[in-house]
């Protein structure tokens, strides 16, 4: 990012402190727009937002932050740490434009001054971190130290009021950019605005939670330049990504093009996960959906949606799927005519059960979505998943999941994410949809998407059955031909409508049937980004 921007001024002549104007005015504009949602525009003279800015172009950043809010009639007030003698380039300049619009400013050079602020920075409404940025090297030191443990603390201890929003610019500060884990504190944004693109750091770091929901705003630097520039097989799933796929139907469309799902799930005591699968596939936008469960469930199922189609299968004792399904030719008479197979959500753990899994994975030649209980079949038995005839297979595990495929602890799953995803992939041979923050999408060639979209209201029974229902819908429209691009749009999708969610409701109260209901809603949205950018 250093170098985009260094040959952004270089080769496209735009100055750095251009810049950095923008910089400040897009995170001012995201304060704006958050106040707007959250508070009347005849109460903000009242409002109380404190900007802590550090000596270096993310101070910098900061500085033009509070003068963009000053303009519109806020009174920010200015927390600058270390001298402001010694600032230098556009920082310095910015410094002194703050100075000229007379805006409040308080400087913090001794832990005594820092005693005498931090009870008011306490009562903000709105904390901005422009302390440190991508700059950062080792250990954070000093003051900043206290400031980082001091806000974080404010954040843990906030009443129902302040503060409401602590929001980072381009990084929160002690975060390191290059995914490398931080030596020092690191300051837990609710969001951080980032310019241009995301850092390593913010996308499969340890401490990337501490972005909080992650804006990426563009401040003039070219496109082609971070395209040219950037380097390794690691990409963000922006809604850019997606503007190759045929994302808008033909008007001579019919159902036969958007192809026919076929999903495996439900038993006794957990057919919710069967009908919520089967409700995404077909809201997804699948062409056709069949669902296959055990006879016992058939009618819980069948009832609860009418668009989807319904295959009885044999139970065993327990109203699981019973392994004789796939005796006797009968289980290839059900996959006739299927564009891919998703199975796995609720079919119970019954060991004649998983043994039916193995032997259908392992046997079609469908593209598979491998989720949930169908994991589980796995689980001692995962060598076999590269034992296939499938060209295509797509797993779908949380840490837990994960740790137990790969023989390994959750904590060294979630320690190196990355690496835990990719060896999975190469390993089985498959595309892995590694489930949590920052959902990771690996290819077996290396290649990974990370997902930004989605937030803790996915915390919650059944949201994973609607991932597989999309994924499996999203690739019998799109086929394999990209299909890390195609699963990874189906993560997007799924994230992008638990946000449109929350801005409805607490994200405690979102549930799964919201996140179906909403993924129409969401593909139009990344829709009109689409416009907008193209």
């Amino acid at each position: 990012m250093r170098e985009v921007d260094r040959q952004t001024t270089a080769r496209f002549g735009i100055p750095g402190l251009q810049l950095m104007e923008s910089a400040g005015q897009q995170v001012s504009e995201v304060i704006l727009q958050w106040l707007g949602s959250a508070r009347a525009p005849e109460s903000r003279q009242g409002l109380k937002i404190s900007v802590l800015c550090g000596k270096g172009n993310n101070g910098g950043d900061g500085l033009v932050v509070a003068r963009h809010l000053k303009v519109t009639g806020i009174e920010p007030t200015v927390y600058f740490f270390g001298d402001p003698a010694k600032l230098t380039g556009d920082a310095s300049e910015n410094f002194q434009r703050w100075h000229n619009a007379a805006g409040i400013l308080n400087v913090v050079d001794s832990e005594s001054e820092w005693g005498k602020v931090s009870g008011v920075i306490a009562s903000s409404d709105v904390i901005v971190d422009a302390v440190l940025g991508t700059g950062l090297r080792g250990a954070v030191t000093g003051l900043t130290v206290k400031a980082i443990s001091a806000v974080n603390e404010m954040s843990k201890n906030a009443t129902a009021a302040r503060p409401s929003l602590i929001i980072s610019v381009d990084m929160p500060s002690g975060l390191p950019s290059d995914g490398e884990a931080a030596e020092g504190p690191v300051l837990r944004a609710h969001k951080t605005v980032t310019f241009t693109a995301p850092k390593i750091g913010q996308l499969i770091s340890a401490d990337a939670a501490c972005t909080g929901a992650l804006e990426v705003r563009q401040i003039g630097s070219p496109a082609e330049l971070v395209e040219e520039l950037g380097k390794g097989e690691l990409r963000w799933a922006s809604a850019e990504e997606f503007a190759e796929l045929p994302l808008v139907r033909a008007a001579d469309s019919n159902k036969g093009t958007f192809g026919h799902v076929l999903l495996v799930a439900g038993a006794l005591g957990k057919s919710g996960a069967a009908v919520l699968a089967g409700r995404m596939a077909v809201r997804g936008g699948a062409g056709l959906v069949t669902i296959a469960m055990p006879a016992v469930v058939l009618a819980v199922v069948a009832a609860a949606q009418a668009e989807y189609m319904t295959v009885p299968l044999q139970a065993t004792r327990a109203g699981t799927v019973a392994l004789k399904n796939v005796q006797g030719g009968r289980w290839k008479k059900i996959e006739e005519g299927k564009s891919v197979l998703a199975i796995g959500p609720g079919l119970g753990t019954e060991a004649q059960t998983q043994q039916c899994v193995r032997t259908i994975v392992r046997s079609t030649e469908l593209p598979v979505i491998l989720d949930a209980d169908g994991l589980n079949a796995f689980d001692g038995h995962a060598d076999e998943l590269r034992q296939r005839k499938s060209k295509f297979l797509a797993i779908t595990p949380h840490p837990g999941e994960m740790a137990r495929l790969l023989g390994k602890s959750i904590r060294d799953v979630q320690g190196d994410r990355l690496k835990a995803a990719r060896e999975a992939a190469r390993r089985w041979n498959a595309h892995v949809i590694l489930k949590g923050f920052h959902t990771l999408i690996a290819a077996p060639d290396g290649a990974v998407f990370v997902n930004t979209t989605g937030n803790a209201g996915l915390a919650k029974g059944g949201t994973g059955d609607v991932l597989t229902g999309l994924l499996a819908a999203l690739t019998a429209q799109f086929k394999t031909g990209d299909w890390l691009r195609v699963l990874a749009l189906g993560v997007y999708l799924h994230g992008l409508a638990a946000d449109i969610g929350t801005t409805r409701m607490d994200a405690s109260g979102l549930i799964a049937d919201d996140v179906i209901s909403l993924i129409p809603e969401a593909r139009a949205k990344l829709l009109q980004e689409l416009q907008k950018i193209g």
